[in-house]
């Protein structure tokens, strides 16, 4: 079962030095049909000016990725631990039993984030912080893991049971994804287009949430850059 979600059905705000949407419920917007999708808890997908950001603030058992698309991103927390990543860099936060974070663009253009909030499959962590980078060469063609419960060189670790993959498909390219039955797959096209089992079309920011489907051709015409979310 392939549900679509058109780019037009996120939530959009305008803050003038924020310009965010929201693929679930989070902040001012609640729908309380739209939560969440298995342990997946918020996927937003924000610009901020640059030299502006989130001040300190605090966050307790979620699992935080930060997926930077363009411009840099600067983390800050109250573990002591401080960071800028870009894109081909991946942030992960384990908020666990609580910590206090900042996330600010310390540039002049703005940042291109993808923030993306899991719950954790086990409660009471003790808080903790990473950046990763992977060979943005190698998302050419491939499903990438750059997040994952199973460890490997370029994969921030997580802690639920789920894999993320980036990929940057070219024009007439298919791939083939299989995962255990009984999971799930979201799917967001971040630019480009995206052909699903042959007939589920996505445009760029539409996004699939797929269940009682284990296996998917992803096939596109014009090239897509894309992230898929394996989860339990």
């Amino acid at each position: 079962m392939i549900n679509v979600y058109p780019a037009s059905s996120r939530y959009s705000a305008d803050h003038g030095w924020l310009q965010s949407n929201f693929s679930f419920s989070f902040g001012e917007f609640y729908d309380p049909l739209n939560t969440q999708f298995g342990p997946l808890r918020v996927f937003n997908d924000d610009i901020v000016q640059g030299g502006r950001g989130f001040g300190a603030h605090p966050h307790r058992e979620m699992e935080i990725v930060s997926v930077v698309l363009k411009g840099q991103l600067k983390h800050e927390d109250s573990t002591g631990q401080s960071a800028v990543t870009t894109f081909g860099e991946v942030q992960r936060m384990s908020a666990g039993t609580g910590i206090i974070h900042s996330e600010v663009n310390p540039g002049v253009e703005d940042v291109h984030i993808l923030q993306i909030w899991f719950t954790p499959n086990v409660s009471g962590l003790t808080p903790s912080y990473e950046t990763s980078s992977y060979d943005t060469s190698a998302i050419r063609n491939e499903l990438l893991p750059i997040v994952s419960h199973q460890s490997g060189e370029g994969i921030a670790h997580i802690h639920q049971d789920l894999t993320m993959y980036l990929s940057e498909l070219a024009p007439g390219k298919t791939l083939e994804f299989a995962q255990e039955p009984g999971r799930r797959i979201y799917v967001m096209v971040i630019e480009g287009d995206l052909i699903l089992n042959g007939e589920s079309r996505l445009a760029k920011r539409d996004a699939a949430r797929i269940e009682q489907t284990s296996e998917l051709t992803l096939r596109t015409d014009s090239g897509a850059l894309l992230l898929l979310i394996d989860l339990p």
